[in-house]
């Protein structure tokens, strides 16, 4: 057992008046699920790359309204201009974190390529018929000396920040990328040089603090997984913490063997805590991370004059451990590969989905240090005891997850990477992906999946194609963040 605070320990480190409440999204993570709607639309990231098909990557429209004659549809395609994109993390431009910026609205969507680096900007002002209204193209992007945009977070004042996975050739080093409320290129944001490997990140203004996490170099995942980049040292295991009105990084944890690969990190919602998670997709682990404020009590005892006093430290702990399985066609035991997590808006339940064991699960959280498992399903990938629904076979794992606000219905699709898909579950391309749910019960901490949801990415007009994160239209457990 780690020596963390749980969240109820955590004391404000000052006052935040929320009655000027003017800009988008919700005052509080509890505002969030009072206020918000039932999600009726999702937007998908919806590719074609890696298929057989001949056609640009696009935004699906899915309505989620049961009572709708279009439940479980994709009502609407926002078709990029160019091939080749791989579309992959997408955001808004505004969340909760500007909810004091009056005139501001999460309005524009920020859909990056992350094999072509061409930065796409669609307003859906129209929440049913979003419409492309700019493109800022790889040369331009280039320019910084980045490449392939990752994951895309809203930033307090207006500005939008993307993290970049390689430099302008696909080599490490990666970085970050700030676009301003013009959608316009500011430049980096980071100083050159603070990190090597990046991939997803998530930042806590409250308290000046950002985490990163590590995949690889573009050059290096591209092509697909291969088990000499791992011995090689090629793929990431370290999460970074940063300054963040500095941008400059403040500490980095190596989580070691255990934590190859550290893709999704998460901090909790409220604003105040300083606990998150991430997901160490080859290691198939899940580590706690938090501030130690001990640390901070320790140093300042040994202060003196005119010493600086010490603000914490951070520590990861490995908290989730999923074991390798053995199968007839695999030559070693199979890893669980958990690629995405999610924190309800509640704070209670840690989600994940294991994308090669075909799982996805719920732990309570409500001790982070100790999470409790709550339920699990087995569906679709290499294990799943489902392995279709409504008669349409699954070909992958589950994969992208997505909660409402409520925490009362769970969505995921089935595709991680082109070539990864090809590599490990090839019907994906063939089939087209699907998008499933499950019910969920907090009070109980229980799952059950929807087998009467479908939604069908295998039926485009074009032809198969592959689904990958999912956003609602008002704000999502994996976008908004507070200050």
């Amino acid at each position: 057992m780690s020596d963390a605070n749980t969240p109820s320990d955590v004391e404000p480190e000052h006052e935040h008046d929320h009655h000027d409440h003017e800009g988008p999204g919700y005052a509080t993570p509890q505002a969030a699920i009072e206020e918000g709607d039932r999600e009726e639309l999702a937007y998908v990231m919806s590719l074609y790359v890696g298929t057989d098909v001949d056609a640009p990557d696009f935004v699906a429209v899915v309505d989620l309204d049961p009572d709708s004659e279009t439940y479980c549809e994709i009502v609407d395609r926002i078709e990029l201009p160019n091939r080749g994109d791989e579309l992959h993390h997408f955001g808004w431009n505004a969340c909760s974190s500007s909810c004091h910026m009056e005139g501001l609205e999460r309005r524009h969507l920020i859909v990056p390529g992350q094999r072509s680096s061409r930065i796409h900007v669609i307003d859906a002002k129209d929440r049913r018929n979003p419409e492309l209204v700019e493109v800022i193209e790889p040369e331009e992007v280039f320019e910084y000396d980045l490449s392939a945009p990752h994951t895309v977070h809203c930033i307090p004042d207006g500005e939008i920040l993307i993290s970049m996975l390689g430099d302008a050739d696909g080599e490490l080093p990666g970085g970050f990328l700030e676009l301003n409320d013009d959608f316009e290129i500011e430049g980096r944001w980071e100083p050159p040089g603070e990190i090597e490997m990046n991939y997803d990140y998530w930042y806590q203004p409250r308290q000046n603090v950002m985490v990163s996490s590590e995949w690889a170099a573009p050059k290096t995942y591209y092509p697909g997984f291969d088990l000499e980049d791992v011995e090689a040292g090629n793929y990431g295991q370290r999460l970074h913490f940063w300054d963040w009105e500095d941008g400059t990084v403040e500490q980095t944890i190596d989580l070691g063997e255990e934590g190859l690969i550290p893709l999704e990190v998460r901090f909790l919602h409220t604003p105040e805590s300083t606990h998150g998670f991430v997901g160490a997709a080859l290691s198939s682990n899940v580590f706690h991370f938090w501030r130690d404020e001990s640390a901070a009590s320790r140093a300042a005892d040994d202060a003196s004059g005119d010493e600086p006093r010490a603000t914490g430290e951070y520590r990861a702990e490995k908290v989730i451990d999923f074991e390798s399985r053995e199968h007839d066609d695999w030559d070693m035991p199979v890893p669980a590969l958990p690629t995405d997590i999610l924190i309800s808006m509640d704070d209670r339940y840690l989600f994940g989905s294991n994308w090669l064991h075909g799982e996805v699960w719920m732990y309570d959280i409500s001790d982070p240090s100790n999470p409790r498992r709550a339920d699990s399903l087995s569906v679709g990938g290499t294990f799943g005891e489902v392995q279709e629904v409504q008669g349409r076979e699954l070909s992958a794992g589950p994969q992208m997850i997505q909660l409402s606000l409520d925490g009362e219905r769970l969505y995921w699709t089935t595709s991680l990477f082109s070539s990864w898909d090809e590599q490990f579950y090839p019907e994906e391309g063939e089939r087209g992906s699907v998008m499933l749910k499950a019910d969920i019960d907090p009070r109980k901490g229980t799952m059950e999946l929807d087998e009467d949801f479908l939604v069908d990415w295998g039926e485009c007009p074009a032809g198969p194609a592959r689904a990958h994160e999912i956003r609602w239209p008002d704000g999502d457990c994996t976008s908004d963040v507070w200050q």
